[in-house]
């Protein structure tokens, strides 16, 4: 079985956000203990694993993430690289139809040059108080904070672009306040400095109680920030920058209550996965 590693929201090796990719054969999936090694031992933010369905379906493969911990309910930048790997492995270039857990089916459009993408649901969010302690965790006060729909991010807005950047959390400060107020990340975010940029605004994505302290670029992320910063700027498309040290664009447009994010991919590793999977463990009898 193969597996492959993708950098992600980049069109260089090196850059954007690494995932390893699992095509499984089709059949039924193996066990949550066995994907959560698979993803620990890959040891990027997350592993996609896509297990083909048999037609007719609504979708045309299943699709799960995970953390080197936990399993995700939404990862951008792993769909991506999956659709990527499909397009030059299986030349299934154009729409491909990905069945989700929680968010029912995904769609990404390849192109034929290097783009892909994802269709997804916009993510709304709400106005909350900063929690306790989150200046603190951050080292800088917000000028606001918001708690997204479902993810459970907690959308923190700095002054500017150089405050986002210059962030130096306390990463076991940020664990516990995730896991005390129940969200998945912090994420900072700022409008882009000046005019003239290539990009719209700012983020940085901080998940450190499920395994990732600091994330190259989210895509699930921007399924909250392009609805965020579409109301603000007063404009449907928009471009991203995670502003990590790999970095990456992410082209934002939305519509309704869908959100298409647009970026480019790269295929850094091709692989052997020489274990083979295990089904999940049957219920001991009584």
């Amino acid at each position: 079985m193969h597996i492959h590693v993708v950098d992600a929201f980049t069109d260089r090796p090196f850059a954007g956000n690494p995932a390893a990719v699992c095509l499984l054969p089709p059949g039924q999936w193996p066990g949550d203990a066995w994907m959560r090694q698979v993803a620990a031992e890959m040891n990027h933010s997350e592993t996609a694993f896509a297990l083909p369905l048999p037609s007719p379906a609504e979708a045309d493969w299943a699709i799960r993430w995970f953390t080197p911990l936990v399993e995700s309910t939404l990862c951008g930048h792993a769909t991506l690289a999956t659709a990527h790997v499909l397009r030059s492995e299986r030349e299934l270039a154009g729409t491909v139809r990905f069945l989700s857990r929680h968010y029912g089916v995904l769609l990404t459009h390849a192109d034929e040059d290097a783009g892909v993408t994802l269709d997804f649901p916009a993510i709304r969010s709400t106005a909350v108080p900063a929690p306790h302690g989150l200046s603190e965790a951050l080292g800088v006060a917000p000028e606001a904070t918001f708690r997204s729909d479902g993810l459970g991010d907690l959308l923190t807005v700095l002054p500017d672009e150089a405050t986002v950047r210059a962030v130096t959390p306390d990463m076991s400060a940020v664990a516990a306040l995730t896991q005390r107020e129940g969200l998945r990340s912090v994420i900072v975010t700022a409008p882009a400095a000046g005019t003239g940029a290539e990009h719209d605004f700012v983020s940085r994505f901080f998940a450190p109680g499920r395994g990732i302290p600091e994330d190259p670029v989210t895509g699930s992320a921007h399924t909250v920030l392009a609805p965020y910063w579409s109301a603000r700027l007063g404009r449907s498309e928009l471009t991203g920058l995670q502003a990590s040290a790999r970095s990456g664009l992410v082209r934002t447009a939305v519509h309704e209550d869908r959100v298409h994010l647009t970026g480019n991919a790269v295929t850094v590793l091709d692989g052997t996965l020489r274990v083979q999977p295990v089904p999940e463990a049957a219920p001991a009898k009584a």
